[in-house]
């Protein structure tokens, strides 16, 4: 999941400054259909304008700290910052122009800001400072927690110090958003003859007619891209669409990446740390690079055996097609699992593929949530940005807990991986609203496609459901340490590989026998192929290992 709320290093998220004694406007409803850049740049200047009001009388407050006064007020301003980063996050990924996402883009840089200026606030540091240790044990972890950030932030910095840590900041959060923003930007194509399509499904082939010059165009949507790495048979085909695929936005990021990796490194050495991912770890469960890189290290070892034992079936499988080679390439890793899936575990994904057509997954899913949690999901009547976006409400016996949007398809300019967007955070006065923004096909789905939307819709529940009738909204939803944020939707996931919930996300197809027991075995038997190396690229064991090498050099800031 995107780290919307990662950014807001002080704790997540609404309204009003419990330091002034009158009431204060609560966030504006999210903008619905599809805003105009005017309308979302309204929105930010809102935002920024309500977020500077109310930081400043935070700051100027004569009453004596507490939790009422100090911590409300701060927990409402910090939650007016996250809501707003949210909402126009959200536009940036969604929005049909390119000009609507450019303000979106523009607008998550500006509301970062407004996070930095808040943490590096000496007198709202000091206000907090001098509230009594709470006797709540909740409420004593989220203060102990936001004094942490502000630290971690640079307030122990003189002023000059405080302001070099702000332009930092900036210049960090400027990258980040350009760096996510020019990866849809840099969507690139190739062309291919119909015959290269050899060993795609029908419904592929199908949905990809050739021009007068008999060529057709494949995008680097995973839509496209998956498939074909999946399962054409030709070798150079696949070879040429992953060097387009994993060069998007190259070179355009190549700076950007670099710039922003030396700004990171240049802030924690700033506010005393020996490179960025100390200070990045501090507030997670593993909280140094050293536990991280143990846990690396204890992984690979694990992984090594069944690494090199399906590494060897793999190879084995490529020799057979390719005589006299001698190393799998990454092209040819998805493609060549499939076939060593299918003869030695009798699991064959495009047959598996049949079972999954978009409209029955997502019914199903939203079944099974209503079965596991009692609760009732309805569709939600607003305007959307787009025809095949969909919005739902969830009931709780009769009252409303929540809302949420699928953005489930590709298209031109859409944020192109999967993540959850909290827009809204749940407390006791506001309603969570969240996102879910993804890229399946509108049809038939691979099962990996099945795993990621439960994966993702996992974040979602977690969003809702921890988003209600809670005090703090800097506790609530999925503001938790960020190395366990995964836990819940991992579990989650879990629900794309039993035989009750498979029957009930599962479709028949002409032909096709039930979902059964046989069929989940054979695919529990195929799956250790499927995770050990074919997320590594395919590359052999030792590539794998000299990778985790890497990573903690690069944690160490070598």
């Amino acid at each position: 999941m995107r780290q919307f709320r990662a950014f807001l290093l002080l704790g997540s998220t609404i309204l009003g400054s419990a330091a002034s004694a009158a009431p204060t406007p609560a966030i504006p409803p999210i903008l619905t259909g599809a805003p105009s850049a005017a309308a979302i740049n309204a929105r930010c200047d809102w935002f920024v304008a309500r977020s500077t009001a109310l930081r400043n009388a935070l700051e100027r407050s004569k009453t004596k700290p507490s939790l009422a006064t100090t911590l409300t007020g701060y927990d409402q301003l910090n939650e007016l910052i996250g809501d707003g980063n949210g909402e126009v996050g959200f536009y940036r990924q969604v929005s049909p122009t390119a000009a609507s996402r450019e303000a979106g883009e523009k607008c998550e840089v500006r509301m970062a800001s407004e996070s930095t200026k808040l943490s590096l606030s000496r007198p709202i540091y000091e206000h907090l400072k001098a509230i009594p240790t709470p006797a709540d044990p909740a409420t004593k972890l989220y203060l102990t927690r936001i004094l942490g950030s502000f630290e971690r932030a640079g307030i122990g910095l003189d002023a000059a110090g405080r302001a070099k840590a702000q332009v930092l900041s900036d210049e960090v959060s400027t990258l980040n958003t350009a760096f996510e923003s020019n990866i849809p930007k840099g969507q690139k194509t190739i062309t291919a003859s119909v015959a290269e399509l050899d060993g795609l499904p029908l419904d592929f082939i199908a949905a990809h007619k050739p021009g007068p010059d008999g060529k057709l165009t494949l995008k680097t949507d995973s839509t496209d891209y998956v498939p074909v790495m999946s399962y054409a048979k030709d070798s150079n085909l696949r070879e040429r669409f992953y060097r387009a695929y994993n060069t998007r936005a190259y070179p355009e990021n190549d700076a950007v990446l670099r710039d922003l990796i030396n700004k990171r490194g240049e802030f924690a050495r700033l506010v005393g740390r020996p490179n960025y991912a100390t200070l990045n770890f501090e507030d997670r469960m593993l909280n140094t690079p050293d536990k991280v890189q143990a846990l690396l290290d204890d992984m690979a070892a694990a992984a090594k055996p069944a690494g090199e034992r399906d590494y060897a079936k793999k190879l084995a499988m490529l020799q057979r097609l390719q005589p006299g080679a001698t190393a799998l390439q990454p092209w040819d890793s998805g493609y060549v699992s499939n076939l060593v899936q299918k003869q030695s575990y009798g699991y064959d994904r495009q047959e598996a593929r049949k079972y999954f057509t978009y409209g029955k997954v997502r019914d199903g899913i939203l079944k099974l949530t209503a079965n596991l949690f009692n609760v009732d999901i309805r569709p939600w009547t607003t305007p959307t940005w787009d025809k095949l976006a969909e919005s739902y409400a969830v009931y709780d016996h009769g009252k409303l807990i929540g809302r949420f949007y699928f953005d489930a398809h590709p298209r031109p300019g859409k944020y192109e991986h999967a993540n959850m967007i909290p827009i809204r955070t749940g407390t006791r006065t506001a309603l969570p609203v969240g996102a879910l923004v993804f890229n399946v096909p509108d049809g038939l789905m691979e099962h990996s496609d099945v795993v990621t939307f439960l994966h993702e819709y996992g974040h979602l529940l977690h969003h809702i459901f921890a988003g209600q009738n809670q005090r703090w909204a800097g506790l609530s939803g999925v503001a938790t340490e960020w190395d366990f944020v995964e836990a819940p939707s991992q579990m989650y996931e879990e629900w794309s590989r039993r035989l009750e919930s498979l029957q009930l996300i599962s479709n028949f197809c002409t032909g096709c026998k039930k979902v059964d027991k046989d069929l989940v075995e054979r695919y529990y038997s195929s799956r250790e192929t499927i995770k050990s190396l074919a997320e590594g690229g395919g590359q052999s064991p030792n590539v794998f290992y000299k990778a985790l090498r890497r990573i903690r050099a690069t944690l160490h800031g070598c």
